[in-house]
């Protein structure tokens, strides 16, 4: 891993939860990141093997903290020996373009690349998840070439478009009350004229429920919603993705759970099943 700065180094179940700071040459700034090694990565492990890679993309107004301090996921991901990769939302930094609002700018990448300005020099996060961050993770020799992707909200948004729009490169993908139509939902209507421009086909591009209609790979969606999330009516839609996968037959197992709001407790008590999820693809 060249160009790190080890900020964080914690036991935990084992293993160990790290935080890295680097230098992104796609985004222009220092990043952070949380990266999660199961106790099988080490060498000294009775059943050490290369560890399949989740990657977790969180959603708007979050860093790499929120999932790595909340979710508790690092339990499960030692149980089923899964490196786990929690990035920062966002460039950040003097000189990275910024807004007024949680919804724009900073903490709010939205995992595409810009092409208006300011935001095309910086806001590149979508080659930065695609390319630039897995390629340091994954030389090195604790990780296999087995990949997943999963997220919150935003996060959701991006790993979804993220996984349909590179078939093969994911065995599996999941989200957490992600915003699954972002070209029909305000607050991504706003992120994407700022980022892309008014042309709406040009939105298409990273809108879930328009990738699954020319998608050629049927990777199976696993989608989490709570049912009493206060965004669900005007912002998440998830009904919307369901109508676009039943039209093209596209596997959703989208799970409405009653109660459940959009915070980290909602995915805290069901990151382990999607762990799971994840496990059955990697080790498959």
């Amino acid at each position: 891993m060249p160009n790190l700065e080890r900020l964080e180094h914690h036991a935990c179940f084992g293993g160990w939860q790290d935080v890295y700071r680097h230098r992104s040459e796609v985004l222009g700034c220092e990043m952070t990141v949380g990266v999660y090694l199961p106790p099988q990565a080490d060498p000294a492990h009775p059943r050490h093997a290369p560890c399949p890679v989740l990657y977790w993309l969180s959603g708007l107004t979050c860093n790499e903290q929120n999932f790595i301090t909340k979710a508790g996921a690092q339990r499960y991901a030692a149980e089923h020996g899964i490196i786990l990769v929690a990035p920062d939302t966002s460039p950040r930094g003097e000189g990275v373009a910024d807004a007024e609002g949680y919804d724009l700018g900073q903490g709010a990448g939205f995992y595409l690349n810009a092409t208006r300005e300011p935001w095309a020099r910086h806001y590149r996060m979508y080659d930065y998840i695609v390319d630039e961050l897995p390629a340091w993770v994954e030389a090195d020799p604790a990780a296999s070439d087995a990949r997943a992707i999963s997220g919150h909200s935003m996060g959701g948004h991006g790993a979804l478009t993220i996984a349909l729009k590179n078939p093969g490169r994911y065995r599996s993908v999941s989200a957490f009350s992600p915003i699954v139509a972002p070209s029909q939902v305000p607050w991504g209507e706003k992120a994407f004229a700022a980022y892309l421009g008014e042309d709406c086909e040009a939105w298409k591009a990273h809108d879930a429920t328009e990738l699954v209609r020319s998608a050629t790979e049927r990777l199976p969606l696993l989608v989490d919603q709570g049912g009493g999330d206060e965004f669900l009516d005007v912002q998440l839609r998830p009904q919307l993705l369901q109508a676009a996968c039943e039209a093209v037959g596209h596997p959703l197992r989208l799970r409405m759970r009653p109660g459940y709001d959009h915070s980290y407790y909602f995915i805290a008590s069901f990151i382990g099943e999607h762990i799971a999820h994840h496990a059955r693809a990697l080790k498959a």
